[in-house]
């Protein structure tokens, strides 16, 4: 089993990476492969609307990390997203980045993360968390990805990572969603390997608002 923890932040020792750090050390307490995917500082791209992934699956655009969060999110069991919070909603680059990785697929017909177990956490000073996670959910949802919950809603306040380490309800919830991953990414490989097939699914339906 395979987890990927996407670091959202631009900071690779900030309050996002503590948090996920937490996650990291309760999926190796359940035998669980951890991978880490750094947003970093570098510059993104946004979507342009090409439509150059409908026929490759991949973005156009290759000077930066999209086409390697894709390889490494197809590689993964189970994906969890750490983003802080700007403005209240998640970081610009971090939704960039993801607007392009889950389009590519998304418009590509290629639903490979579909039924791929996720999560998104969320780390902020004070206020605007249940906000980013509600944004963060909607990627899950359009996707087909059950979305994996803990005891609380997904996220942690601090200033700095060493405030984070002191809201231990945060990190309770944070061991509480490392467990749940865990067991669910188990129940699906263990279907899975007993012959139960994944369901079936329609041709998508699209229908405007607005017809002439």
């Amino acid at each position: 089993m395979k987890v990927l923890l996407i670091n959202g932040s631009p900071h690779r020792e900030g309050s996002t990476h503590r948090v996920l750090s937490v996650l990291e050390q309760q999926f190796k307490k359940n035998n669980v492969e951890v991978n880490w995917f750094e947003l970093g500082t570098e510059p993104v791209h946004g979507c342009i609307d090409c439509q150059s992934c409908k026929n490759t699956h991949r973005c156009a655009f290759s000077e930066d990390q999209c086409n390697s969060l894709i390889e490494a999110m197809l590689d993964a069991d189970g994906i969890i997203i750490g983003s802080p919070v700007y403005f209240a909603g998640a970081n610009g680059a971090l939704c960039a980045l993801l607007d392009r990785a889950f389009y590519a697929d998304l418009n590509g017909g290629g639903r490979r993360f579909r039924l791929k177990p996720a999560a998104a956490v969320i780390s902020a000073r004070r206020a605007g968390t249940t906000a980013t996670w509600d944004q963060m959910n909607k990627y899950f949802g359009l996707m087909q990805m059950p979305i994996v919950t803990s005891q609380y809603w997904n996220m942690v306040h601090g200033a700095c990572p060493e405030d984070v380490r002191r809201d231990l309800e945060g990190l309770q919830t944070m061991r509480t969603l490392g467990n749940n991953m865990a067991f669910f990414i188990n129940c699906k490989n263990l279907g899975l390997k007993m012959g139960l097939r994944l369901p079936d699914t329609e041709a998508p339906v699209h229908t405007n608002f607005i017809r002439s």
